[in-house]
């Protein structure tokens, strides 16, 4: 970590009689540079310059363009930013642990050094997103998930065990303790960091990459850090620096409060629908202003969390008093408060209210103008106002209920192995759907459906718009006091009145860490949330990554028998289509004391402001605004039920995991014992046959069409996700491995097997292949079978074994969603060369380099449509092996039967260029760890 330090700015920090190294910031000074008026994200960065120098990839040069940086200008310069740590969950991490191993062994085969592979950057993983809602509204509902999850996960778990062994600086938080993001804000993150270097004690700014997308949620406590996918994470563990270019910084000036009954979640979804319309894709966002002073951390935390929904790399706040006060409620060390105020101030970093950066672009918000809301029914973005939830719902019905023929075929075939077999008693087996009976319209013109249903000895009916989910879960919402304890106090009234969840709906509680537990315990709440059917589920993601578990059997059959439009509503941050459960097409984000409301109201199809909630012990009707907590109510229980003490106690041994983690038998070694018979973890190909140098880059020839897709293709539809049916390329290779059905588990508990990984790459049940028309989810036409529909994978397999690359045509948004690896990695072994798109979200555009495929983008306003693609036609592209002289072309020629275009190269920096020279980000690692 030794600096050349061309601007003197090592220097001396008291604090309470401890010295600190440190960096000064206004140590760089000279014409045109401002560092002063910086935004604090840009001091935050220009700090990791300084501190990094080395004359070779970090110069002066680039410490000066950081300092003179123009906020008016396009981004074009490239910096390399070292974050001081990496954060991990289960699901991208298991990855990231498996590369590294195959990685020791393949520095042993170059002749290499294996014990190099070690994380160089301290990295830090949390499972949190194994647990599934198999069970719930039950006292027993949260021990038997876990002892679900184990057994469902024990080679992984096993793995992960071995994996906290052999590698240094490698921590793992086990299963049953938070979601990652809550145990970063609560436990892991330091806001400011300390390492011994050269015998002394350096304090930095805590930073960070995440392998999740949410990594952003740590903005919200003044540590810039982003979720990057998990190559590039591996590369940072290695010590490579993550490339960047110097971005546009977006400032967001808050002023006001919030007013009576709108909520953190009701600013976030107004703050998401704002900065999606203004354009944030790739940009940096920074809160000032008054109004920051006044919003409690938890709400920065909410708001930072949703980042990628605005599309912007992240979302931060500047550390002040508020801070301060967090990291002393969530018990860090009195030295450690004391450091953070010192240093922030000492720098610069510390928030002045009144004071105005220099930014690229601005908004503003009065917080006093935010409503009640929802966003739905399928993306973040789409905000709707409480008041018009109703009409807005009876608006978008329409588009899930008169769908043409194929899409309904398309829906039956998905739901009909919707979850592997379970011995909860509220599993659901997927049994086919029988032919649908016509919608007929009724109230006004609404499609109707109703369906009779028995529950539990009682007769319901079904219609379109039942709430069959109700979900408090992911720490977007439930890290926040205020919405929790409002959700609980909201139960606790409703209890009192005699209100009871209707019985169609599942309802699960799954908090971000253990304190919540503590202080609904403390606060006398847990009971009325219980008997709501708001049991703990669990201490992980759940619903929010479609970890929701079956639906009640006989709802899952009326859906399935009368094809009904039912909902979810869930606290959580994505609403994707197919991403929550497969008999469930409109999915709504809300806040915990809404999702408490609509599992009482049992329909979408209600005006939460006029409609009663139901009837109370004496027959009258009772409405949301009865029960409906205020502020101050909220305040005093926050004030009166939480203590720094829960912290301390839940987070005090937090590595060591209960007795079942603890007595998981552990292999030991520098370099794993790979099962052959295993089908969680398996050695992966990306190291076989790789020469000790790159061989010189080529053009593509040949090459065919493997899907056409449209605009806003997530990584939801790329990645392997979810269930995993019975007839699918990877159920099918799970069969003849021995696995049987009531063990397939899910794609994101395996994703550390290849094999499964690959075959379930483009399988979403709701991804549309325009090559392939009339059809759903992974299939397309094989051309080396005369066009055939076949398969994804089984088309890929052939095209590999002719020798043909492959290309997949988007449209706009390519990618965006979370971080996932395995849509880079999966669409890299299926035998896909180059991606053309109009547009790209940044993470995936980077994960596809980071995997060794071309990222090219239509010229502006061409399309594959304009240019009458229709994705039949042989391609070629000239001009990639201008690569290999070291520079990036700006365009390649490419040529589509008759059809020619010049394709914009998205390779973006000069350090994309070489990891695509490489064949990727591990090769890249890789060689010049063996060079020393």
């Amino acid at each position: 970590m030794a600096s050349k330090d061309s601007f003197g700015a090592r220097s001396t920090l008291d604090v309470g009689g401890t010295g600190y190294e440190i960096y000064r910031l206004d140590a760089v000074s000279g014409e045109g540079l401002d560092v002063a008026t910086l935004p604090y994200s840009l001091k935050v960065l220009l700090e990791n310059l300084l501190r990094t120098e080395d004359g070779a990839d970090i110069t002066a040069d680039d410490i000066r363009a950081l300092a003179g940086w123009d906020a008016d200008a396009q981004p074009d310069k490239e910096i390399q930013f070292t974050p001081a740590r990496v954060i991990m969950q289960d699901f991208t991490g298991v990855p990231c642990v498996v590369d590294l191993a195959t990685m020791r062994e393949a520095m042993a085969e170059l002749g290499g050094d294996p014990s190099r592979i070690n994380p160089l950057a301290p990295a830090e993983m949390v499972i949190d997103h194994s647990v599934i809602a198999d069970v719930f509204g039950t006292p027993e509902a949260f021990e038997r998930n876990v002892e679900i999850e184990y057994e469902r996960n024990r080679e992984r778990y096993q793995f992960l065990r071995w994996g906290q062994g052999a590698f240094d600086d490698f921590k793992v938080v086990p299963p049953g303790t938070g979601i990652v993001h809550q145990v970063n804000i609560e436990h892991l993150a330091r806001v400011v960091f300390t390492r011994e270097s050269d015998g002394a004690t350096l304090a930095y700014p805590d930073t960070c990459v995440g392998t999740d997308s949410h990594t952003t949620m740590v903005n919200g406590i003044g540590v810039v850090g982003w979720g990057v996918g998990g190559i590039e994470a591996e590369a940072a563990m290695l010590g490579q620096p993550v490339s960047m270019l110097i971005p546009r910084v977006v400032g967001f000036k808050l002023n006001g409060d919030l007013p009576e009954g709108a909520t953190a979640t009701d600013l976030v979804l107004t703050i998401t629908e704002m900065l999606r319309k203004h354009g944030v894709v790739g940009k940096f966002v920074e809160f000032y202003g008054p109004g920051v002073s006044a919003l409690p951390l938890a709400n920065r935390a909410t708001i930072g969390n949703m980042s990628p929904e605005f599309g912007s790399t992240i979302a931060v706040f500047p550390i002040d008093e508020q801070t301060v006060e967090y990291l002393r409620l969530t018990g860090r060390p009195d030295g450690q408060l004391a450091l953070v105020e010192a240093y922030a101030k000492e720098q610069g970093l510390w928030h002045d209210p009144a004071a105005e950066p220099r930014y690229s672009e601005r908004l503003e918000l009065d917080l006093s103008t935010v409503v009640p809301s929802l966003a739905g029914p399928k993306r973040p973005q789409d905000r709707v106002s409480l008041s018009e939830a109703k009409d807005a719902f009876r608006g978008a019905l329409a588009d899930y209920v008169e769908g043409d023929e194929q899409e309904e075929q398309g829906y039956d075939e998905a739901v009909a192995e919707s979850f592997p077999a379970s011995d909860s008693p509220s599993h659901a087996e997927g049994n086919g759907a029988p032919a649908r009976p016509s919608a007929a319209p009724r109230d006004g013109g609404r499609p109707s459906r109703p369906a009779t249903v028995t529950i539990d000895g009682q007769e319901v009916v079904l219609d379109h718009g039942a709430v069959a989910i109700a979900a408090i879960t992911s720490c977007t919402n439930t890290s926040n006091p205020s919405v929790m304890i409002g959700a609980a106090l909201l139960a606790k009234k409703a209890v009192e009145k005699g209100l009871q969840r209707k019985p169609w709906v599942k309802t699960t509680l799954a908090p971000g860490s253990k304190v919540v537990s503590d202080y609904y315990e403390k606060a006398g709440l847990t009971p009325y949330l219980d008997k709501l059917g708001f049991n703990l589920v669990g201490y992980g993601c759940t619903t929010c990554i479609g970890n929701s578990g079956p639906l009640i059997p006989e709802v899952s059959q009326a859906v399935q028998d009368n094809d009904l439009a039912v909902v979810s509503v869930l606290s959580g941050n994505r609403n994707f289509e197919g991403r929550i459960n497969p008999d469930v097409k409109m999915n709504y984000l809300a806040s915990p004391p809404l999702v408490v409301a609509y599992a009482l109201a049992g329909s979408m199809d209600v005006d939460l402001f006029h409609d009663p909630l139901g009837q109370d012990t004496d027959g009258n009707d009772v409405f949301m605004r009865d029960i409906w907590p205020t502020a101050a109510e909220v305040e005093e229980v926050i004030a009166s039920a939480i203590t720094s003490e829960m912290f301390t106690s839940d987070y005090s041994d937090v590595f060591a995991g209960d007795e079942q983690w603890r007595s998981l038998p552990t292999p030991e070694g520098d370099t794993f014992a790979w099962d052959e018979d295993s089908t969680y973890v398996r050695k992966p190909p990306y190291f076989d046959g790789m020469p000790d140098e790159p061989e010189p880059v080529t053009d593509i020839e040949g090459a065919r069409v493997l899907l056409k897709l449209g605009d806003s293709v997530t990584t939801d539809h790329i990645s392997p996700a979810g269930a995993i049916k019975k007839d699918s390329p990877a159920g099918r290779y799970l069969a003849e491995h021995g696995v049987e059905q009531r063990d397939f588990n899910s794609y994101g508990s395996r994703r550390g097997n290849h094999e499964v990984m690959i075959r379930g790459t483009f399988a979403n049940i709701r991804l549309r292949n325009q090559l392939a028309p009339g059809t759903e989810g992974g299939l397309t036409r094989d051309f080396t079978a005369g066009g055939e529909v076949t398969t994804v994978f089984e088309a890929s397999e052939n095209y590999l074994a002719a020798g043909t690359p492959l290309v997949v045509l988007a449209g706009k948004e390519y990618g965006s969603g979370s971080s996932r690896d395995w849509a880079a990695k999966g669409t890299a072994l299926l035998g896909v060369k180059a991606v053309i798109a109009e547009s790209y979200e940044r993470i995936h555009r980077s994960n596809l380099i980071g995997m060794g495929v071309l990222p090219l983008q239509f010229p502006e306003g061409e399309s594959a449509e304009s240019l009458g693609l229709t994705g039949e036609e042989e391609f070629s592209f000239t001009g990639v092996t201008a690569l290999n002289d070291g520079t990036t072309p700006r365009t390649v020629k490419v040529k589509a039967g008759d059809v020619e275009f010049d394709a914009v190269v998205r390779i973006d920096t000069p350090g994309e260029a070489n990891y695509y020279r490489n064949g990727g980000i591990m090769p890249f690692v890789l060689r010049n760890l063996r060079r020393g």
